[in-house]
């Protein structure tokens, strides 16, 4: 069996990872083409071209690259028709991943399943319709999402999160991550500004700023910013002005299995997290750590979607438990003031999250079969 897998930033190259080992365990012989990060590559995928390249989010941000976005559209397309694989898997990016798929549908009979369901309970709900226009199966994420799919036409089945199979770092692992950057009895917080070059450059600079005013109130609170393998050198950059006893952890400076313990451990021992909107906020609960989200596009993206938006949160914890107990500087609040006050706060009551994080953890299918098996499963049963 031949699948052809599609995915366009870090998020997705984790679940296209699960998904492909879930295809591996339950037929061996599988073959694997597409594009796909360091966790897809890890399960034997050549990727076709550097993933980074379609790590773009946002309206103004996706427009000076359009002219190259549009070619290699054009390119996986074609490499699709042209192989004829069993099944085209594209993973989340929708801008990108359902722009091939429909140029597949419209020229092939090749099965298309998409991994994650398109947004539709927080924007854009038309978006389901014009999926099922190229799309013949949906796989889940979250267990209120197949009836919103199924209702539009396509299959659809919850696989769950592949956050909730992952590994939490034992206490081993968190000595070991504490004395390779000197961090033994020391608080420390985590910085997250995301994995894009545009997110990283906005958030960096306030989430600085927001730090400084916090180590008025903690002045014995250290910073530990784990970075995404394709921004850590602007990560770096972007902090050169950041104290000295900032810990950056490259995981390129690692193999895989070692900057993975690393991200774990950093994780489970920090008092808590300023992290940017995104799939980050579950790894967090996984570990139970309080945070707090900020994020903003520029101003043309978020006079849009700010707009079009159906939800009074972005933040995982905060929709899947279905609470709002994760603080949100968002937009215009996104500033270091209030980014500040919502850390402070955070840090005076650090347990007010633990409830909500363990909610959404058993919702999003804990304790069951990994979500990455059942993903596979899905697919095949379905072929």
């Amino acid at each position: 069996m031949r699948v052809f897998l599609i995915a366009g930033e870090p998020s997705g190259d984790k679940l296209g990872g699960a998904l492909m080992a879930g295809l591996k365990q339950l037929h061996p012989g599988v073959e694997f083409d597409g594009v796909g990060g360091v966790q897809m590559q890890a399960q034997g995928l050549e990727s076709r071209f550097a993933m980074d390249e379609l790590s773009v989010m946002g309206i103004a941000e996706v427009l000076p690259k359009y002219r190259h976005l549009k070619r290699r559209i054009a390119e996986c397309a074609r490499a699709v028709i042209e192989s004829k694989p069993d099944v085209l898997i594209t993973i989340d990016s929708p801008d990108f991943c359902l722009r091939v798929a429909k140029l597949v549908k419209a020229a092939s009979s090749v099965r298309t399943v998409h991994y994650v369901a398109p947004t539709v309970w927080a924007w854009r709900p038309g978006r389901a319709a014009k999926m099922a226009r190229m799309i013949d199966h949906v796989l889940a994420l979250f267990p209120f999402e197949p009836p919103l799919m199924q209702a539009a036409g396509m299959e659809c089945d919850f696989v769950g999160h592949p956050v909730v199979a992952e590994p939490a770092a034992n206490d081993a692992q968190i000595a070991a991550f504490r004395s390779a950057f000197e961090l033994q009895d020391t608080r420390y917080a985590l910085v997250l500004p995301g994995s894009r070059q545009g997110e990283v450059s906005r958030l960096l600079p306030v989430f600085g700023q927001a730090l400084a005013r916090l180590a008025q109130s903690h002045p014995d609170l250290r910073i530990v910013v784990p970075a995404a393998a394709p921004v850590a050198d602007l990560v770096r950059t972007r902090m050169a002005d950041w104290p000295a006893n900032t810990v950056v952890i490259d995981p390129r400076e690692y193999d895989f299995e070692m900057a993975q313990m690393y991200k774990r451990a950093a994780f489970c021992g920090a008092e808590v997290a300023l992290a940017a909107s995104g799939t980050v906020s579950l790894e967090l609960a996984a570990a139970e750590t309080p945070m707090v989200v900020a994020y903003t596009f520029n101003w043309l993206s978020w006079q849009i979607i700010s707009r079009m938006a159906l939800v009074d949160t972005v933040t995982l914890v905060n929709l899947v438990s279905e609470t709002r107990v994760v603080p949100e500087c968002l937009g215009p609040d996104c500033r270091s003031d209030r980014i500040a006050a919502a850390l402070d706060q955070v840090l005076s009551n650090p347990s007010a999250q633990t409830e909500a994080m363990r909610l959404t953890m058993q919702r999003l299918g804990q304790g069951g079969e990994p979500p990455g098996l059942r993903a596979a499963r899905a697919v095949l049963s379905r072929l």
